[in-house]
């Protein structure tokens, strides 16, 4: 028998858009299966059988394809930019930005590091949804000394203006002259969290650095380089971050 699929997710999958976008479409009558309007959230489809359209397109998944970005200082983590910014979908040719990889999550403007993009709805879904709490290792360059107090505040969860921060790993802390080196590991990934927990603390962030998301590391890949992960990555990648109810919510702090 076929495995059948959420109509919303096949339409995330082939990367058309977001799932909770194709919620709206379909709630908006926007989507046919087959030739006929489906406006049922719950609805499924056979991908192998049922011919799905948007505005008479034919949504056919991509052939599946996830890349590793070192991201520079500079780049914006989106697909395009308003203000005619340049974005990380300049730093890659232009066949595999016609797979239709989209970042999947981001990282600052002026933060560093490991990038993930991919047209696979399944896996961007896992590595950037609260519920799972993907792992993610950063290494932090912040101004003055940071105590083992201030490190075991952010291991206990610190609060924000928007709410309390899930308990950080200290993985490594170092102190050199004026400043302090840490490295961490997080399982959410607010706005501009990292920079916003050190200055709760008094530190201000000097240098910021993504190494690792899940069991995918960083490596030597040089800055601005990128590269395909292989099938045993993306798996490995999905068994980390599936990790539902595993970890401590922000509600449970």
């Amino acid at each position: 028998m076929a495995k059948r699929v959420r109509l919303h997710k096949y339409l995330a999958n082939a990367g058309y858009c977001s799932r909770r976008r194709a919620e709206l479409l379909i709630q908006a009558g926007l989507v046919q299966v087959n030739g006929r309007t489906v406006s049922n959230l719950g609805a499924t489809i056979d991908p192998s059988r049922d011919v799905v359209t948007i505005h008479g397109e034919v949504i056919v998944p991509p052939e599946p394809l996830t890349i590793m970005l070192n991201k520079p200082a500079g780049f914006l983590s989106s697909t395009h930019d308003t203000h005619d910014r340049l974005t990380v979908m300049d730093l890659l040719p232009r066949w595999v930005r016609n797979r239709g990889v989209v970042p999947v999550g981001r990282l600052d403007l002026d933060t560093e590091g490991l990038l993930l993009l991919t047209n696979d709805g399944d896996l961007h879904h896992l590595v950037t949804h609260p519920r799972y709490g993907c792992p993610k290792e950063y290494f932090v360059r912040v101004a003055g000394r940071v105590t083992r107090a201030k490190a075991s505040r952010l291991e206990k969860g610190i609060r924000l203006e928007d709410g309390p921060a899930l308990p950080a790993r200290i993985l490594d802390l170092k102190h050199k002259e004026e400043t302090t080196e840490v490295r961490l590991e997080l399982r959410e990934g607010r706005k501009r969290e990292i920079k916003r927990m050190f200055k709760a603390l008094g530190h201000e962030v000097l240098y910021l650095k993504r190494t690792r998301i899940g069991p995918i590391e960083l490596g030597d890949l040089p800055r601005g380089a990128w590269r395909e992960l292989v099938p045993e990555e993306i798996a490995t990648l999905r068994t980390a971050c599936s990790t539902a109810g595993t970890h401590r919510t922000r509600d449970e702090i």
